[in-house]
């Protein structure tokens, strides 16, 4: 099976190699994320996080789900300094750099629950696989046609964070400006929670936040800097790599 659907702001494109699949569970797939998006997304002004934001909603009243969000929204917080912030000096509360890799990992989750075992589920670039081994490609920084890897994985989630899509739009919340010392980041982890907000934390660390990312548990990490200088751990699961 495959289908692919606009959600989130992105293609969500989702696979399925088992060989008896029915629709149930795709299904299920996309209304978890679409009710996702109506739920937490900072630019409807109905949803929950907007209405938290402007203070109609107190702490105590928040669902179970937000409250998760914003904990791992203050780990990373703490974890970098200040660098990832969910709320930036002159903006609300914007937490989908966690929102993203947390909610399809939920999604996979619906279809392990409901016993398929091999599907590729693609948000963006931003992928997690069950079986394998699957090939997933890493786009090449400044070149859109080109790879700078191929990775093998198993059972594992991948998340880059670059500058190639939306320009310099991510901040480093200890100074409020735009990160310049990273072209892309890449983070291999055991989930997308971990592989997105992990690759999102450290591409507002900077430069620094390679060896950061690398020191979080389970993480691999490929990483490419101005210049074209390539900085990878050493458990990266390369299949083959162009040059950078």
């Amino acid at each position: 099976m495959r289908r692919v659907e606009h959600v989130m702001g992105f293609p969500v494109s989702l696979r399925i190699d088992d060989p008896v699949v029915a629709e149930e569970p795709a299904d299920a797939v996309f209304a978890w994320l679409r009710a996702v998006d109506a739920r937490f997304s900072p630019f409807r002004a109905d949803s929950e996080v907007s209405r938290y934001d402007r203070g109609e909603l107190s702490a105590d009243e928040l669902s179970a789900d937000l409250v998760d969000v914003l904990a791992l929204c203050e780990r990373y917080r703490a974890a970098t300094g200040g660098a990832f912030d969910a709320r930036l000096p002159g903006r609300g509360l914007d937490p989908c750099a966690v929102v993203k890799g947390w909610s399809v990992q939920r999604a996979a989750e619906l279809l392990t629950r409901a016993g398929l075992r091999r599907f590729c589920l693609n948000a963006g670039g931003d992928v997690v696989v069950s079986g394998g081994p699957w090939r997933v490609g890493v786009r090449h920084p400044e070149f859109a046609d080109r790879l700078c890897a191929v990775l093998d994985l198993t059972d594992a989630a991948v998340a880059t964070s670059a500058r190639y899509e939306r320009g310099d739009h991510i901040l480093d919340g200890r100074t409020g400006r735009p990160v310049t010392g990273v072209d892309s980041l890449t983070v291999v982890a055991p989930t997308l929670t971990e592989a997105d907000t992990v690759a999102t934390a450290a591409f507002a660390l900077g430069a620094e936040g390679v060896e950061w990312a690398a020191a979080q548990e389970g993480c691999e990490v490929y990483a490419v800097l101005p210049g074209g200088r390539v900085l990878r751990s050493a458990g990266f699961p390369t299949a083959e790599a162009a040059a950078a």
